[in-house]
């Protein structure tokens, strides 16, 4: 990964926080990043790598500061880039039964899991919150969670440039 500025500099900026993490003495890139889409209001966040219960819990937390500043119509849950997801049954129990930031009903949530492991562990998650988050779809394609969207063409920005 290429640094523009030095580490330094950003830890002194704060301008890391939604991109890097500081662990072990080292600025690290997070395993997810958050984008929008004005014109039709979808945030969006892609995980990468490997996601673990920790990561996910993390991920929570931010996505949620970013829906409550943002209020979206949509949100969309993109597992496309993850190479290993080490997350426990407790963990999606927990984390489906918890009560949602944004709790409105029609919020449309669609959540992209390619692989059989991770949309087999995205419907336990969908089907643990059906209480909590009616709106919720998984989806194996980007292509099915636009249609679900009714959406032609997402056009998104990262968050820092809103």
């Amino acid at each position: 990964m290429v640094f523009h500025r030095t580490e330094q500099n950003l830890l002194e900026s704060n301008e890391w926080a939604d991109y890097y993490v500081y662990r072990q003495g080292a600025l690290m890139a997070l395993p997810y990043t958050f984008d929008f889409d004005l014109t039709n209001g979808i945030l969006r966040c892609r995980l990468n790598g490997q996601v673990t219960d920790e990561v996910l819990k993390d991920f929570f937390r931010t996505g949620a500061q970013h829906a409550i500043r943002i209020r979206p119509r949509a949100g969309v849950v993109d597992l496309t880039e993850v190479t290993s997801f080490d997350v426990s049954v407790q963990s999606i129990e927990k984390l489906a039964r918890s009560t949602p930031v944004l709790q409105d009903p029609n919020l449309c949530r669609v959540i992209i899991a390619p692989s059989l492991e991770m949309y087999g562990m995205m419907r336990m998650f969908e089907i643990e919150g059906e209480a909590t988050r009616p709106g919720i779809h998984v989806v194996h394609t980007e292509r099915e969670a636009w249609a679900i969207l009714s959406v032609a063409e997402p056009r998104f920005c990262a968050l820092d440039m809103m």
